[in-house]
């Protein structure tokens, strides 16, 4: 479906990612690690164990910097650093499982970065067979990994999936030579087609792609000519996503001229192209960002109403406890955030003194808990019933939005519930503010930037 250019600028606004509500700005630096820690064992123990437990391994070393990245990374060529890392997160593991006083069930297991696989495969086998030593692994789990497609070897890729391991997430970017130099990530396409194909041959049943529209230089033949050069090897999995532009907090932005992007109107054709030719290529939109084929079992989740959403995106597994280990990792424990010390520095000292290496976080109230699980409801299935009880606070602040939303066609409500339109789908970061009570309370309160654009 095309959508008017109008409309997407005028929706072209600030908004959360929402992975998480409320979202990190609203949480407060210097939690109570007792009290987190606390409820770690009690929500173990409520939970339903046979669900098992999501688990995020941040690596955050890389080689090189790739000028448009937001994430926490460190950069060297000095692999000696990857010993005493994996360690202090071997020890992290360790803190968490005793005070679970229970063996923990395994379901999903990520490892995200930085670049994973910096670290040789024999460190990460050493570091899975010692988190892995110490739970249970579920027998529907799944486990996936960030790949580089220049430094994923056969060996990288044989070792995980030895250990479990099925699904592969490929960071592509863009092909073009001239993107490529100036977001200073160069990887020919072959070497992405050749570790595509070596995936498949091991036995991994699921390949993502990581695209990115917006960058510098991009325009609609050079989104086009990637895009069809990356379907042509049929990716099960594709996350399109919008290139943010957070030079006040990603310093390796500021290394390229803001006039060497796209302007706000080439962007949002960039992302009509991308959308036209999934869909023409077979690829369902299942959600922010995200396409799957329909052998895909992300897309068959969609289908059948089991989609989930974390930190670490869309899932298949309904996870209530997620666990992030490493420097700056995100836990989310269904009642409480925590994330740890943003430096490879404070996260030693903290581990090396024996306490989880927390910074910020924040504990849920009731009000909160219901809020989240609207937009949860609206990110995963599209549509969401209202809870009498919350009439009140809907009434002051969401229905406001809802009805500027169902204006523009976005969406159809009345007082039971909402549903998101197929024109909706392309706006889901603004629907799902409707129900961000934290934004919309400080909406009119002047303040640093603190999100991207949604589009």
């Amino acid at each position: 479906m095309q959508v008017c250019i109008d409309l997407l600028h005028r929706y072209n606004v600030a908004v959360p990612r929402y992975t998480s509500y409320p979202t990190v700005p609203y949480w407060k630096e210097g939690i109570e690690i007792a009290q987190y820690q606390h409820l770690v064992s009690n929500q173990l123990v409520t939970t339903n164990q046979y669900s098992g437990i999501s688990l995020y391994i941040h690596l955050p070393f890389c080689e090189s910097l790739c000028t448009y990245c937001g994430c926490n990374k460190k950069i060297t060529t000095h692999h000696g650093v990857e010993t005493t890392y994996l360690q202090a997160v071997i020890t992290e593991w360790e803190l968490y499982v005793q005070q679970m006083g229970q063996k923990p069930i395994i379901r999903e297991l990520h490892i995200g970065g930085g670049t994973p696989t910096f670290f040789s495969p024999q460190n990460l086998q050493l570091l899975l067979t010692a988190i892995l030593s110490k739970a249970i692994v579920h027998p529907q789990h799944e486990f996936s990994f960030e790949g580089h497609p220049n430094n994923t070897t056969t060996e990288h890729l044989q070792v995980l999936y030895d250990l479990g391991f099925r699904r592969v997430s490929f960071g592509v970017q863009d092909n073009n030579p001239q993107v490529q130099h100036i977001i200073n990530r160069i990887q020919p396409f072959e070497q992405v087609q050749k570790v595509t194909q070596e995936a498949r041959r091991i036995g991994y049943t699921s390949v993502n792609f990581d695209l990115i529209y917006g960058l510098p230089l991009q325009t609609e033949a050079t989104i086009e000519a990637t895009i069809l050069q990356c379907i042509a090897l049929k990716p099960d999995r594709v996350a399109f996503y919008s290139y943010a532009h957070v030079p006040w907090t990603s310093k390796g932005q500021r290394l390229f001229s803001e006039a060497d992007l796209p302007t706000t109107r080439t962007k949002m054709l960039l992302y009509q192209k991308g959308k036209q030719l999934f869909a023409q290529n077979g690829y369902t939109d299942i959600g922010m960002d995200h396409f799957a084929l329909p052998t895909d079992s992300l897309y068959r989740a969609w289908k059948n109403g089991a989609l989930h959403r974390n930190f670490m995106g869309y899932t298949t597994q309904q996870t209530q406890m997620l666990l992030g280990l490493g420097v700056s990792s995100i836990s989310d424990i269904g009642v409480a955030y925590a994330q740890n010390h943003k430096t490879i520095h404070d996260y030693y000292a903290a581990i090396a003194a024996g306490s989880l290496a927390i910074n910020k976080g924040y504990f849920l109230t009731d009000e909160d808990v219901a809020f989240r699980q609207y937009i949860l409801n609206i990110s995963c299935t599209g549509k969401t019933l209202f809870n009498p009880n919350h009439f009140d606070t809907l009434y002051q602040y969401t229905f406001q939005e809802l009805k500027i939303l169902k204006e523009d066609n976005l969406i159809e409500w009345d007082a039971k519930g909402m549903v998101v339109t197929a024109l909706g789908r392309h706006f889901i970061r603004n629907i799902c503010k409707a129900f961000d009570l934290h934004l919309l309370r400080t909406q009119y309160v002047p303040k640093v930037p603190q999100f991207s654009k949604a589009i």
